[in-house]
């Protein structure tokens, strides 16, 4: 957590519009406390950083994508996994757990199309517990709320 507001707070003078650290610091702080809690769940974090990295393709924050991309290769993903990510369903780089991962991202980020359907939430109960689907939605609702704000008041990537 505190790797992603010292990123934000170096960038958040490359802000055109409002800082909202700055203009609304409890609310920054509440969803950094989110950010916390998700860290300290059993979700792994490659898993993490593929829902980070796919939620940020889809929803064009230049500067989630920037971080997320560069947390992932310190965390040892490959160059071939992170470039094929947006074509991830047309490769095999990806485990089954991984691929429901990324489909529950599409949908959940997606969700004014269908939202998360009947046989994604399937797939998921196949392979993860109750518990870790739960981390996956609050990490795609996290991240979600993360590029919107980035996009809102145009964070640029430095």
């Amino acid at each position: 957590m505190s790797q992603l507001c010292n990123e934000l707070k170096k960038h958040i003078t490359m802000s055109t519009r409002i800082k909202i650290f700055q203009t609304q610091p409890e609310a920054y702080k509440a969803l950094f406390g989110l950010e916390k809690y998700i860290n300290g769940t059993t979700l792994t974090p490659t898993h993490k950083e593929l829902i980070k990295m796919r939620a940020s393709q889809i929803n064009g924050c230049a500067f989630c994508i920037n971080m997320h991309t560069t947390d992932a290769r310190k965390q040892g993903e490959t160059e071939q996994r992170i470039y094929l990510l947006n074509a991830w369903r047309e490769t095999k780089l990806y485990t089954e757990e991984e691929r429901v991962i990324l489909e529950m991202t599409e949908e959940i980020t997606l969700i004014q199309k269908n939202g998360l359907s009947d046989a994604t939430y399937a797939k998921a109960k196949e392979v993860f517990e109750d518990d870790y689907i739960g981390h996956i939605i609050m990490m795609i609702t996290i991240i979600n709320a993360w590029n919107r704000i980035g996009i809102a008041t145009e964070l640029t990537v430095g």
